[in-house]
């Protein structure tokens, strides 16, 4: 019998000798192991499988020292970077020493900004030599002790050689040197992409028990936070801001039913002649009035209300809250010429769209003319002849306009331009930034303006700033502007006193700019 025993044991020790063999064959192996056992010993053979069979996953788990050297090995196809996991493990192999050493280190989280928009935009080919490109600057910016890993779709991880003192401000300029790099245009075979990314990053002399899954999180999460405020930001980690975290989470929830407790409202952005002054309408954008925080921007409610499927509901408040803000401005004695409503594509493909807005038109007793559809541009790239088309057919011989939103973004051709009823394009505040001074963007927007002459359509500037670009949009032919320089987004009852206040300023219709001829 003991010698019966020990053969069975020493099986076991050579079928699980090499690791390779164990990981494929084990889950095939158990279930005839097991019987053969019981066959063989009764009851006691099914006690000693009971013991034995668990020890090799235990001596090859992922927490073994084999599975980690494993993991540190493991590299990105793509890009030829260390995976997560890999470089996890490498940080944690450094972490250990840290404190002993007297020496600090930092981690930072890296991610392309609207990365998804411009595979959909350039294709998957070139979304991939994006990335290669950002993978070899940002190996090509680092010490040889630096580590660099693929950490997402889009996503990059930096972990520094621990050094003797790092803090906030020297962590900004890594980022800062970062960005430098990567945001120089990337050259393809047809053109250049420009991209920008937002980076976070997490000091460990800021994390109590500093661990490589720990320091990642904190720099995610200072990524996500410098993401909120808008491309090519950068976010240190604070204590506080996984409160903030948290507190957002608790946000997105009652996101998800604002617009049952009717706490969405509009809010209005005028636009100006560039020729008189004067107002020429008002942009509707959403606004969260929330009863704690107070008035909230879009980005803290629209993506939860469209996974929520309520974007239709807000599409149709707003619609509803512009006609009646343009019926108070005539009751009031302004003259207001139209309002510009946003729809997305979910709502331009809804096949009862004309019918609401009709009906709505009808309620307030306004003409289709003085509502303004605005699409995004990159709406239009992206639909051939289907729904939205038709839809926007229908709203232009109804008598509405379409205004083409963020123009030069969404790549759209000329010929889907001129085979939708457009009357206008929004010529996007990349362009308009620093008009006054660049001159590149003078010749883009003298282009853009030029074009959109020879096609018959209107043009308007968004995000102007100051007076100086007012000027020149005005000088450069840009027949309406829009953005902070003129006024921002607010509630109707601040617009009667700033129109008031703006007649008073302009006086009579005063030409503040010439058009070249």
């Amino acid at each position: 019998m003991q010698s019966r025993l020990g053969h069975l044991i020493g099986s076991f020790r050579v079928f699980f000798a090499q690791e390779s063999v164990l990981r494929r064959a084990v889950p095939l192996a158990i279930p005839a192991v097991t019987l053969v056992s019981w066959l063989a010993f009764g009851e006691l053979g099914l006690l000693i499988c009971a013991f034995l069979l668990p020890l090799p996953f235990l001596a090859f788990s992922p927490f073994s020292e084999s599975s980690k050297r494993r993991s540190a090995n493991e590299v990105d196809g793509l890009t030829g970077l260390l995976t997560s996991a890999g470089i996890e493990c490498k940080m944690q192999d450094k972490l250990e020493t840290l404190q002993q050493d007297g020496r600090v280190t930092a981690c930072f989280s890296i991610k392309i900004d609207n990365f998804a928009r411009l595979r959909e935009n350039h294709g998957d080919q070139a979304a991939e030599d994006v990335l290669r490109n950002v993978a070899n600057r940002l190996k090509s910016a680092l010490r040889s002790g630096d580590m660099v890993a693929r950490a997402g779709d889009a996503a990059f991880i930096v972990a520094l050689e621990p050094v003797a003192y790092i803090d906030v401000e020297s962590g900004i300029q890594m980022a800062t040197r970062f960005q430098t790099a990567l945001e120089e245009p990337i050259p393809l075979q047809m053109a250049s992409i420009y991209v920008s990314v937002s980076v976070g990053f997490c000091l460990s002399s800021r994390l109590n028990n500093p661990s490589a899954s720990a320091m990642v999180q904190a720099a995610d999460m200072a990524m996500n936070e410098a993401q909120l405020t808008g491309a090519s930001n950068i976010r240190a980690y604070s204590t506080d801001m996984g409160r903030k975290v948290i507190s957002r989470r608790k946000t997105q929830s009652e996101a998800a039913r604002t617009l049952q407790r009717d706490q969405i409202r509009a809010w209005f952005q005028p636009q100006v002649s560039t020729d008189t002054g004067l107002v020429t309408g008002f942009e509707a954008l959403a606004r969260w009035d929330h009863p704690e925080r107070g008035i909230l921007a879009p980005i803290q409610f629209l993506d939860v209300l469209q996974q929520t499927g309520q974007m239709s509901q807000l599409a149709d408040l707003m619609l509803r809250q512009s006609l009646d803000a343009l019926r108070a401005w005539d009751d009031a004695g302004f003259n207001v010429p139209a309002v510009g409503v946003n729809f997305a594509g979910e709502e331009l493909r809804s096949p009862t769209l004309l019918e609401r807005i009709q009906w709505e038109l009808d309620r307030t007793e306004l003409q289709p003319e003085r509502l303004g559809i605005e699409v995004l541009e990159s709406v239009v790239a992206g639909a051939p002849d289907d729904m939205v088309v038709r839809n926007l057919e229908a709203i232009s011989a109804l008598g509405c306009s379409i205004d083409l939103d963020d123009f030069g973004t969404g790549h759209a051709s000329i010929s889907s331009i001129r085979r939708l009823p457009v009357k206008r394009i929004k010529i996007d505040r990349s362009f308009v930034t620093n008009v006054d001074r660049d001159q590149e963007q003078q010749r883009m927007i003298a282009a853009i303006v030029t074009m959109a002459e020879r096609l018959g359509l209107e043009t308007l500037a968004e995000g102007v700033e100051n007076s100086s670009e007012h000027a020149m949009l005005a000088q450069l032919g840009c027949s309406h502007v829009q953005g902070y320089g003129i006024a921002r987004p607010m509630p109707f009852h601040e617009t009667l006193k700033w129109m008031t206040a703006h007649q008073e300023k302009i006086g009579p219709a005063l030409q503040i700019g010439n058009k070249p001829s």
